[in-house]
């Protein structure tokens, strides 16, 4: 064996954009590799990870190479295979390889290379080290021969193929999973299986097409040209629908399907791979991940939306002598040229389809969103008590709560009874046009929608409240969890009606406000250290037209009535003033201390009803931490008790709040219809 009978001629600039930096993965090489034995004309591809060790081989069983061919093929950087080997392989393949490059993707997840290969009776053995490469290329000013260090063909056990051993693995690829591997190099090929003759091994288990692991999350589907595999893959899909050809499916033969699933969240892949996309495949290879990027103007629909496209007019230089000299993928391989007149010929033709599908999809998932809806039994007696006009129009206002991005069901309840409810106010909203044409003789039937108008009104107001009660009841926790002062703060001065139900919200004050905090600090600068560390916070709201003043007392502070009318009688004067001010003396004004325990003088005789009648001249009262939560919980609850809530629509929400649909209406299986339609 003659030394050093291989070498490499390379620029250091080629090495590390076209080498080094080209990929950043384990499957994007793979994909290479690949690439290059499927051009080789294997049949069988097997990779095995040792990880233990950092180590990846990679065998095929392709026609192999001769010396002269490793030189000549292999190592010339840039190596145009077409117009070498012009036309298919032995094996009528259309080859994958056009650039050249690929081969040096392998320096991007490892250190070190070895490359064993045999072609009628001939073997080669070489390695290669890119610290080596790099070394040889620096000391000759950016451009250099490199020759590879021969290795003993003793090990090599095969007549013909390629066996690749990477080693000195960089610290980034020691994690994914063999399933991982296979799924994304699934994802990268659609010419896997026995009907391509070409079947790809990973630690010891072949990569098939249902490794992609999207195709049984399908729920619509559309088709152009023969899709046969896709249809026994798509084993849940709902609809199919095969659409007919277009200019653009016959001038760049584009094949495959668009699709959406049921729940976005299935696009978001447990591997890190975003499954939102549209990927373009020429030749059987992935040339372009994602082209659904490119269209900015999307619906909701798009969140759904998955896609394979063969497009095989993207790529049809098959040797010296074809139509066109040229392939609209870029020097990475991992992206199309966007100017090519062809890509925008296919950009074209998906916006077109991406139309129509966001129509079909808006009423396909709104027929699903009603037949959703009315599995549960309160809705559905409502829907059927509703007259057959309106009942149809209630069916498409349910339908399109299916259309919002909401995956968790306890959200999706939530919707169907926004749903109901809103239809409700829709449809009264209708009625009360048609009051004007109402006379005097049928004033009964005026009388019956306002009686509708209030049972709407309460059990919204119902909702509101048991929300409310909800809070209540958080908050009580959060005061045997030992977490008052904390709860108390972040609720109280944005939820007011915790201090009074009647205080249903805070009004728009600003101006007051900036004046009453800097009431707040004159009256605090003349506090003692004690009396101001006494103090958890205070604020200013404005409800229900009265101005109040809260402060908060930490909840083991003990109070003096003396201290409390010292700053009650300075909270008011100050408002006082500011009402006189801004011309409005006559506004109501309400102080609040919450305390968390009695004052000192309540222990005396008469000194719990001497302290209140004194605060309250001026115009002060007190309310504990623990009945602020007991008397708010106890008003609301006596409201709903006093209500009932057992109008019929308060019935429907509780019945939905309450509904849990069954394992059987969970699992059953789809049903595939199947239609077709023109592109």
């Amino acid at each position: 064996m003659s030394p050093n009978r291989f070498s490499l001629t390379i620029s250091l600039n080629v090495l590390e954009h076209l080498g080094i930096n080209l990929y950043s993965n384990v499957p994007s090489v793979l994909s290479e590799i690949v690439a290059n034995a499927w051009d080789a004309d294997a049949e069988t591809v097997e990779v095995t990870w040792d990880r233990a060790k950092g180590r990846i081989v990679i065998f095929d069983d392709g026609t192999g190479m001769t010396a002269q061919e490793v030189n000549d093929r292999f190592l010339k950087v840039g190596h145009r295979r077409r117009d070498v080997q012009p036309g298919l392989t032995a094996k009528g393949r259309h080859p994958m390889g056009r650039k050249g490059i690929g081969k040096l993707s392998l320096f991007s997840i490892a250190g070190t290379v070895e490359i064993e290969t045999s072609r009628d009776g001939e073997k080669s053995a070489f390695r290669m080290r890119l610290e080596d490469i790099r070394q040889k290329v620096q000391k000759e000013g950016g451009t250099g021969t490199y020759e590879p260090t021969d290795l003993s063909t003793d090990s090599i056990d095969f007549d013909h193929g390629t066996r690749i051993t990477l080693t000195d693995l960089r610290h980034r690829q020691t994690t994914a999973t063999s399933m991982a591997l296979r799924k994304r190099v699934a994802r990268r090929f659609s010419v896997l299986g026995d009907a391509y003759n070409f079947k790809v091994v990973i630690d010891g288990k072949e990569v098939v097409p249902a490794d992609r692991d999207y195709y049984n999350k399908l729920q619509y589907v559309w088709t152009y040209g023969e899709q046969t595999e896709l249809e026994a893959l798509a084993t849940h899909a709902e609809v199919l629908e095969k659409r007919t050809s277009s200019t653009a499916n016959q001038t760049l033969a584009i094949a495959g399907w668009l699709g959406t699933v049921k729940e976005s969240r299935q696009l978001r892949d447990e591997e890190g791979d975003n499954l939102n996309r549209i990927a373009i495949f020429v030749r059987g290879k992935m040339a372009q991940e994602d082209i659904l990027a490119d269209f900015s103007e999307r619906g909701v629909y798009a969140s759904y939306l998955i896609g394979e496209l063969r497009v095989e007019g993207l790529d049809i230089y098959d040797g010296p002598g074809t139509e066109r000299d040229d392939d609209a993928a870029t020097s990475s391989r991992q992206k199309l040229v966007e100017d090519d007149e062809r890509y925008q010929e296919l950009k074209a033709f998906i916006g077109t389809e991406l139309k129509h599908i966001q129509n079909r999809w808006a009423d396909l998932r709104a027929e699903d969103g009603a037949k959703k809806a009315l599995e549960i039994p309160a809705v559905q007696a409502w829907m059927s008590g509703l007259k057959p006009a309106v009942r149809t129009k209630a069916r498409k206002w349910l339908g399109k709560l299916n259309r919002i991005k909401m995956d968790d069901v306890n959200e999706q309840k939530q919707l169907i009874k926004h749903a109901v409810l809103g239809f409700e106010f829709y449809r009264l909203h209708e009625n009360l046009e048609a009051l004007d044409n109402i006379s005097d003789d049928n004033l009964l039937t005026a009388l019956e929608v306002f009686q509708e108008l209030d049972g709407l009104e309460a059990n919204l107001y119902g909702q509101i409240v048991q929300q409310r009660i909800k809070v209540i009841r958080t908050l009580q926790e959060k005061v045997d969890e030992n977490a008052l002062e904390k709860a108390i703060q972040q609720y109280l001065f944005d939820h007011l009606w915790l201090l009074d139900p009647s205080w249903e919200r805070a009004e728009g004050t600003q101006v007051m406000e900036t004046r009453v905090q800097t009431m707040f600090k004159d009256v605090t600068a003349e506090l003692t250290d004690e009396e101001r560390q006494g103090r958890l916070d205070i604020g200013y709201r404005k409800a229900a037209g009265e101005h109040v003043i809260i402060e908060l007392k930490r909840p083991d502070r003990v109070l003096g009535r003396s201290e409390m009318l010292e700053q009650s009688e300075k909270y008011l004067s100050g408002m006082l003033r500011l009402l006189e001010a801004q011309g409005t003396p006559h506004e109501p004004v309400e102080i609040v201390f919450v305390l968390g325990k009695e004052p000192r003088e309540w222990k005396n005789p008469d000194g719990k009803q001497r302290t209140l009648s004194q605060l309250q001249v001026n115009r002060t009262r007190i309310v504990f931490y623990d009945q602020l939560l007991t008397n708010a919980e106890k008003a609301y609850n006596d409201y709903l008790a006093h209500r009932g809530v057992v109008d019929t629509l308060g019935q429907v929400i509780a019945a939905i709040e309450d509904y849990a649909p069954s394992a059987s209406s969970e699992e059953s299986g789809p049903v595939l219809a199947i239609t077709s339609s023109g592109a």
